[in-house]
């Protein structure tokens, strides 16, 4: 899940020993295979940036965790707007894109998706005084307000093509989480989507009247699979790439470093077993 923040700033500092072509490939000082990661800068806590102007988060984490394994690459990030990820990832401007990913088949035919990182659990968020939404059956004529391209904006798209006759009121918006919760606060908009451990973040970081309604398993299933990955470009090294992220991915969950990068940011280990 993704939201609007810090667009078009370009860090070339964290993580990165090379300079700004993107497009090339290895360094000439070391040899080195470079690799760019694209992010949004959002949402926190998976991607931000800090009071210092630093890109920090569970994602960044990840990788910086992951890439400490593979010597042979070099890697920096470049932090844009969220349809400009995917847009980077099609023209292998970006090599990795890190933010919260979900898998959607249509990403899935575009991309190739690491082995999962995070374990998700989707809930939808609701006013503490909503007794109209109890599941996701109840969402039908309801509103909300979501960014497009977000797999919850292709899940109730889909869900409103096989119920035309009362579907989901969307409001498409590229407003941060934050302001759009307190949108599903005030009543503006009736419900959100949303990741659950975010969710939790947000209402005890903000104070919100909030309370959160669980999915069903099939009905989770409805946004996407229950974890987050990186996504990897198809171009000519992307089918290596994804062997060596995923062996990384691998060692950092058997030696606990995935588990304490969970701890650190969301004082639980959700890192998939």
């Amino acid at each position: 899940m993704c939201y609007k923040k810090w667009y078009g700033l370009l860090l070339l500092g964290v993580l990165s020993l090379v300079g700004c072509d993107n497009q090339t490939t290895t360094t000439a000082t070391t040899g080195k295979q470079k690799i760019v990661i694209g992010t949004s800068g959002a949402p926190s806590p998976f991607t931000t940036v800090d009071d210092k102007g630093e890109l920090v988060g569970y994602d960044i984490d990840v990788v910086k965790a992951v890439f400490a394994q593979l010597p042979q690459y070099e890697i920096s990030f470049e932090i844009t707007e969220f349809p400009s990820v995917l847009a980077g990832l099609d023209s292998q401007r970006y090599q990795v894109g890190a933010n919260n990913y979900a898998m959607n088949e249509k990403r899935k035919e575009k991309y190739f998706y690491s082995d999962p990182i995070f374990k998700n659990q989707y809930v939808i968020a609701v006013a503490k005084n909503n007794q109209q939404i109890n599941g996701f059956s109840d969402l039908k004529g309801k509103s909300t307000e979501v960014s497009p391209g977000l797999n919850y904006a292709t899940a109730l798209e889909s869900y409103n093509e096989q119920n035309p006759n009362n579907p989901v009121k969307i409001v498409y918006s590229e407003a941060e989480l934050l302001p759009v919760l307190q949108h599903v606060e005030s009543g503006q908009y009736d419900f959100q989507l949303i990741d659950k451990v975010m969710l939790a973040q947000y209402i005890n970081e903000h104070q919100l009247n909030l309370k959160t309604i669980e999915l069903s398993k099939e009905d989770a299933e409805r946004i996407a699979s229950p974890y987050s990955y990186l996504l990897i470009s198809k171009g000519a090294q992307g089918q290596q790439l994804t062997q060596d992220i995923n062996q990384a991915i691998q060692k950092i969950i058997q030696n606990g470093e995935l588990s304490k990068i969970s701890q650190h940011y969301f004082g639980a280990d959700y890192s998939p077993k």
